[in-house]
């Protein structure tokens, strides 16, 4: 499976985004994650759900003003962002988890979220 991030940008604090991760197929998929990096920091977990579209998961610092969702009709994981911070800067990955237990070994290519005071 491949993964296909897109959607980044540059916004003001106080706009919204949507990022989207397409896979190139529909099965072989247990969960997918969004994750952020900024440069001198770790990757952070943002929000992930299964790939049923069931039990999305957010980091406490979104929680609230960002939505993970899945569309199986696209194979398409999105994360609609709400009231962008300066602190939300960050290069956006999505990754897949293949199978529980494990690890989210199927990485996309970041998209850049830059957001400005």
């Amino acid at each position: 499976v491949q993964l296909q991030a897109s959607g980044g940008g540059l916004v003001q604090a106080g706009d919204s985004l949507r990022l989207s991760c397409v896979a190139s197929r529909s099965f072989g998929i247990y969960s997918v994650g969004w994750f952020r990096q900024t440069p001198g920091r770790e990757r952070e977990s943002v929000a992930s759900i299964a790939w049923s579209g069931r039990n999305p998961s957010y980091a406490d610092f979104v929680k609230g003003r960002f939505t993970i969702a899945k569309d199986s009709a696209t194979n398409t994981v999105s994360l609609q962002m709400n009231s962008l911070k300066p602190e939300d800067t960050a290069v956006y990955y999505c990754a897949a988890k293949r199978r529980s237990p494990g690890v989210y070994d199927v990485w996309g290519q970041g998209t850049l979220v830059t957001v400005s005071s």
